[in-house]
């Protein structure tokens, strides 16, 4: 069954995922660094550096939100990174940020969705994906529509959620997961939806292995998996 934000409505999943970072998107970024203790922007920062041999001139962020993992890859020295999401708001939230920070003439956010990009084929030296990919409506048509736009020997890079194995991290993880985390992100966003699709979408996301086969069975090369802190969240790498 399909994971959705707003169970009782009709409307389609990329529709009420807009809806929904649309809601939250002024509280967002501080909700992001509180839930995870900050440690969202190692995460990041690691993820990034994995590009560092293939120094990209041109990254595409896809499901940018307000563009902290572009502004995390400017660390590349990229002639131009260009963010795509679907959600109004939290590209509005963006922009403000790369103009207060001065990285608005490097970055770029526009409106877009990741089922069908609005570039040519072959464009990007990179792509970069923060939390981002559970929220596909169509996981396989996002990841086939991104490997379009990568240049051949392009690198893809995700970052997302994945389950903890470990006993007992497992278990504290879920706890935490399933009972603190979506009454501290109700509180705080006022979307009482948001934050307890956050740990179902997570759920039923195929993490690991499972990811893995995806991105080969699309065409990707040299695909691979980092886990990250006791696996709480996990760093794809792929090849075009």
């Amino acid at each position: 069954m399909e994971v959705v934000p707003y169970k009782e409505e009709k409307a389609t999943k990329k529709e009420q995922v807009a809806r929904m970072f649309d809601n939250i998107s002024h509280r967002y970024d501080f909700l992001n660094h509180l839930l995870s203790l900050g440690i969202d922007k190692g995460w990041r920062r690691k993820a990034v550096n994995l590009l560092k041999p293939f120094k990209p001139r041109l990254i595409l962020d896809v499901a940018t939100g307000t563009g902290d993992f572009a502004i995390a890859a400017l660390r590349m020295n990229p002639e131009k990174i260009v963010g795509v999401d679907i959600s109004e708001g939290m590209l509005e939230i963006g922009r403000k940020k790369m103009q207060r920070k001065g990285v608005h003439k490097q970055i770029e956010l526009i409106s877009g969705d990741s089922e069908n990009l609005p570039f040519e084929e072959n464009k990007f030296d990179a792509v970069t994906v923060g939390f981002g990919v559970r929220n596909f409506e169509n996981l396989e048509k996002g990841l086939a529509e991104i490997r379009r736009v990568l240049r051949p020997g392009g690198m893809l890079v995700i970052l997302e959620f994945s389950r903890p194995k470990q006993f007992p991290f497992k278990q504290v993880y879920k706890f935490y997961f399933k009972f603190i985390l979506p009454k501290l992100g109700r509180l705080i966003s006022r979307d009482k939806a948001a934050y307890t699709y956050l740990p179902e979408s997570v759920e039923a996301f195929p993490d690991g292995d499972d990811f893995l086969t995806i991105l080969t069975n699309l065409g990707y090369k040299e695909s691979a998996c980092k886990p990250l802190t006791l696996g709480i969240s996990s760093i794809y790498t792929a090849r075009k």
